[in-house]
C-alpha cells in the first residue's frame, strides 16, 4: 500500500512531459498519488511515466492537445473508464508568445489562447463535473504566472492569457466552494523551464541578443520542484492564489500597493530585454 500526503488519490497533470508539469507529476507520485498525465511530446511523456511507475504508482498517459475540445473529450472518456473521477486536476500545459500588438499575428493569438486559456477551460469542463457528481470534493490547480498580475509590452498575448487564468480561477473557486472543490491559481515568477525554447518570438525579440538575455534570466530562476511543492501545499491548505518566487511576491504586492513603482520596474526590465525598442 502506498503512503504519503496523497496516498489513494488520482492526480491529473496536463503538460506533464517537462518543466513544472513533470516536477509536479513526480512530486505527487512521490507522495503516494496515482497519475493521469498528458502532453504533446510522447517521448517526454514516456519518460515521466516510467519515472512514476518506478515509484510504484499507476499511470495513465496519453498524447493530448489540450486546446482541442474533441481530444480532451476522448481523453476524459478514457480516464473515466479507468477512474470514477480524479481527485486533483492540475491544468499546467502552457506556451508563450513574445512581442507587442503589431508583432503578434491572429494565428499567434489563436495558438496561445487555445492552449493557455481554453486548455484550462477544457480541463475543468471535462473533468470537474465528475468530481462534483462523486461528491467527495477535490481540487483544481491552474498554472498562471506573475505575468497575470502585471502586463508587459514584451508579453502582450501571454500576459492576456495569464490574467484570464487568474480571473477564471477566482470565479471558479467561488462556483465550486459548495461542492468542497478548492481552486488555486499558481503564479510562478522566473522558473528554469524550456518555455523560452517553445515560445514564439517576433521581430527584435527573436534576435540572438534578446534570446541570450532571456536565456540568462531564466537560468537564474527557481527550480520547477519549488513550484511542485507550492502546488501540493496549496491543495492541502486550500489556498486560492499562490505567488511563487520572490519576484512574483514582489510584483503581486506592488501591483496592489505601488502600481506606478511596479510600472517603472517593469519598463526597466523590458528595456534590458529589448534595449532598442
Amino acid at each position: 500500500m502506498s503512503s504519503g500526503r496523497f496516498a489513494g488519490k488520482v492526480v491529473l497533470v496536463t503538460g506533464a512531459g517537462s518543466g513544472i508539469g513533470r516536477a509536479t507529476a513526480l512530486a505527487f507520485a512521490k507522495e503516494g498519488a496515482d497519475l493521469v498525465v498528458c502532453d504533446v511530446d510522447e517521448a517526454k511523456l514516456d519518460d515521466v511515466s516510467s519515472a512514476a511507475r518506478a515509484q510504484g504508482r499507476r499511470v495513465l498517459a496519453r498524447k493530448v492537445d489540450v486546446s482541442s475540445a474533441a481530444a480532451m473529450q476522448s481523453f476524459a472518456d478514457e480516464v473515466h473508464a479507468a477512474f470514477p473521477a480524479i481527485d486533483v486536476l492540475v491544468n499546467n500545459a502552457g506556451v508563450a508568445v513574445t512581442g507587442g500588438l503589431r508583432d503578434t499575428t491572429l494565428e499567434d493569438w489563436n495558438w496561445v489562447m487555445g492552449i493557455n486559456v481554453m486548455g484550462v477551460v477544457h480541463g475543468c469542463h471535462f473533468f470537474v463535473p465528475r468530481m462534483i457528481d462523486r461528491g467527495r470534493g477535490g481540487h483544481v490547480v491552474n498554472i498562471a504566472s506573475a505575468a497575470g498580475f502585471a502586463g508587459s509590452r514584451l508579453l502582450l498575448a501571454y500576459s492576456t492569457t495569464k490574467f484570464a487564468v487568474v480571473g477564471f480561477s477566482e470565479a471558479l473557486r467561488a462556483d465550486l466552494r459548495r461542492h468542497r472543490i478548492g481552486v488555486t491559481a499558481i503564479c510562478p515568477g522566473f522558473i528554469r523551464t524550456n518555455i523560452n525554447e517553445a515560445s514564439r518570438r517576433h521581430g527584435r525579440f527573436a534576435e540572438p541578443a534578446a534570446l541570450e538575455r532571456s536565456r540568462r534570466l531564466m537560468e537564474r530562476g527557481a527550480s520547477p520542484d519549488l513550484v511542485a511543492e507550492k502546488i501540493m501545499n496549496a491543495v492541502e491548505h486550500d489556498q486560492g492564489l499562490v505567488p511563487v518566487t520572490a519576484e512574483a511576491h514582489l510584483i503581486y504586492a506592488l501591483k496592489r500597493s505601488a502600481p506606478d513603482l511596479l510600472a517603472t520596474i517593469w519598463r526597466r526590465l523590458e528595456a534590458w530585454q529589448a534595449p532598442e525598442l
